[in-house]
């Protein structure tokens, strides 16, 4: 069956992390703070077997073909061993990835992650008969097996989804082409990640102070948000700089994905790539295009932001490399410990029980915090082995956005919890679309609290100000992201090119429109509009509109819950202990929030002008 079988929640609240520091500047990692892998399996030769054995599953899978029909008990057996087939893959599958994003310079780990790709193609050819087939009983003879056999259960929004998507289905020898060409079609991205975390020559610069910074991905986090402008300056032209030269290259790894992507949509009978990417769960295409018009409807917002930031960093002609200091700045590190205790302090608000939950899970050895060289940038959880717990990776650089990066993870790791002690593994599986509510859930309670415990305005303006930057990152940017994305696979069903130059200029339209720069609300400078080249979202088919969308559902649930209303938090834990049980969409819609509406971009759009309105009076009672 057609469905996503890794959960590898890529996030985007720290794309690109520190450089090559170890915790507490030691010569080697502290074993508190790296994950502990013996959990999934103790050696090497223990994950093998587990590999090797999902691979033998995957083989009696492929000789049940043809029995489908013969029964309950048959079309049972049937589901069942693909389930385990998957079950024990995709703990093996999560085990290759910790070890190879540890350290992506290291051969040993990416060809642990190379034969994982081949099993998962391998099983998913060995079951690509199956949604055909179920498909070919129809539904009336489907839905009688779960009426005579209980156990069946577990896999009923598994079959509503496949039947949903019979018209799109292929007969046994596409689908089974298709599964077989997954390692080819997915080359992409990883011809992607090579060059962007390893392979393109990073340039190192002196900053102002004499330090020099090492502008790879981290140093570009570390320096873009220097208070020194001219320090920002160098630093996003030596970044962006030094990807330029690759445009060619990177451009031909996205349009190598586009046109897969594309490709895909057509032969399955897709009106167009966008709609075949939201059939999987459900999602209506009016839920994407509401974002993006009302995202546009809202620019004028954005734009008072950036006058606002400009105001504050005192500076006269905004530019693209303003964006990412503090517009107020506060003396306090954010350690892991730091981070740690205030968002437990920051989920009470979610009862005595998540708090519990959460300090038992943190307590262990989960997560790998510090950046180290050839680490994997960004931050995400690794939830798919489903008889162990999630794994989180950071990349913590002690400051205040490490410590919303750790919240934000946390949110995603605890929503697995909760699904997995509810759902059954054939159903704990959870879309981003509903899996983005819970980690921002957490950002805005980190948020409240930092802003009930501040002590003077200044600090209370920093922490305003930090929310305004979550909205625009996470709503405006993302939702730019998105449209972006429509863009650019749009160009190819229309036949026409997809180079690297190309997308350039798709990227420079839809940048400059979102910041104001033929209105003088902030310029971007022609280099800077390679920014695509960094982004790997974009190889996961229109995945980005969901943190958008997430954010609209988390404000709702927030505010409800930090109101007292109990039966918005029961029904907000409801929807994360739901897992995959039924269509993310209908999931948000049962808990109480329309996202094919515009109401909830609204409502967020109006948060944004509250918040600016609350910092202009804040200020002007300090000049006064």
């Amino acid at each position: 069956m057609r469905r996503n079988t890794i959960i590898l929640l890529a996030c985007t609240a720290a794309i690109a992390l520190a450089p090559a520091g170890y915790a507490q500047g030691t010569a080697a990692p502290d074993a508190r703070w790296t994950w502990d892998t013996t959990a999934l399996y103790p050696d090497r030769a223990a994950w093998d077997s587990d590999r090797r054995a999902a691979m033998s599953t995957a083989d009696e899978l492929a000789g049940l073909e043809g029995t489908l029909g013969d029964g309950a008990g048959a079309f049972l057996r049937v589901l069942r061993t693909y389930s385990d087939a998957w079950r024990t893959g995709v703990r093996a599958g999560t085990y290759a990835g910790l070890i190879a994003d540890e350290n992506l310079a290291d051969p040993d780990g990416q060809a642990l992650r190379q034969q994982a790709m081949a099993m998962y193609a391998h099983i998913g050819q060995a079951g690509a008969w199956i949604d055909p087939a179920i498909v070919a009983l129809g539904e009336e003879t489907v839905w009688s097996y779960f009426e005579a056999e209980p156990a069946l259960e577990p896999f009923r929004q598994m079959i509503r989804t496949t039947l949903r998507n019979g018209d799109h289905t292929l007969s046994d020898q596409t689908e089974r082409a298709l599964a077989a060409l997954g390692p080819a079609t997915s080359a992409s991205y990883t011809i992607y990640g090579q060059l962007a975390n390893s392979e393109i020559p990073r340039p190192t610069i002196t900053l102002s102070d004499g330090t020099e910074l090492t502008v790879n991905s981290a140093g570009y986090a570390r320096g873009r948000s220097s208070d020194n402008r001219e320090d920002r300056i160098a630093v996003f032209d030596a970044y962006w700089g030094s990807w330029q030269p690759f445009t060619g290259s990177v451009g031909a790894a996205l349009n190598g994905h586009v046109q897969n992507s594309v490709a895909r949509a057509r032969l399955r009978g897709y009106d167009n790539a966008l709609s075949a990417a939201l059939s999987g769960d459900n999602v209506p295409e009016a839920v994407y295009r509401t974002l993006v018009a009302e995202t546009n409807a809202a620019l004028p917002v954005l734009h008072r932001y950036f006058a606002l930031r400009a105001r504050l960093l005192g500076v006269e002609d905004p530019a693209y490399y303003d964006i990412y200091p503090d517009m107020v700045s506060i003396d306090r590190e954010f350690g892991i410990e730091d981070s740690i205790e205030l968002t437990r302090a920051s989920l009470a608000p979610l009862g005595e029980d998540y708090v519990a939950m959460y300090s038992d899970a943190v307590s262990q050895r989960w997560m790998h915090v510090y950046p180290q060289p050839g680490k994997t940038s960004g931050a995400y959880v690794s939830g798919a082995a489903y008889d162990v717990h999630p794994y989180v990776l950071l990349n913590h650089l002690d400051n205040y956005n490490s410590a919303t990066t750790f919240t934000h993870e946390w949110g995603h790791a605890l929503h697995t919890v909760l699904a997995n002690e509810a759902q059954p593994f054939e159903t704990a599986r959870y879309s981003i679309f509903t899996a983005e509510v819970a980690s921002t859930v957490h950002e805005f309670l980190l948020q409240e609290h930092m802003l009930e415990t501040a002590q003077t305005p200044q600090e209370r303006l920093f922490y305003l100000g930090n929310a305004l930057e979550l909205l625009r990152a996470t709503f405006f940017r993302q939702t730019m992201f998105s449209e972006f994305e429509l863009a650019i696979h749009e160009t190819v069903e229309r036949g026409e090119p997809l180079t690297g130059a190309a997308i350039t200029a798709l990227y420079a339209d839809v940048v400059r429109r979102y910041h104001g720069h033929a209105e003088g609300v902030m310029q971007v400078d022609d280099l800077y509009t390679h920014e695509w080249m960094f982004v790997p979202h974009f190889y996961m088919n229109f995945y980005v509109y969901q943190y958008a969308t997430s954010l609209a559902a988390a404000a709702y649930f927030t505010d409800l819950i930090l109101d007292g209303d109990e039966a918005a938090l029961e029904r907000y834990l409801g929807a994360l202990r739901a897992g995959g049980s039924d269509d993310p969409y209908q999931i948000l819609l049962d808990a109480g929030v329309d996202l094919a509406t515009p109401e909830p971009y609204r409502v967020l759009v109006e948060r944004m002008e509250r918040t600016m309105d609350e910092m202009e009076a804040i200020l002007a009672e300090m000049e006064n």
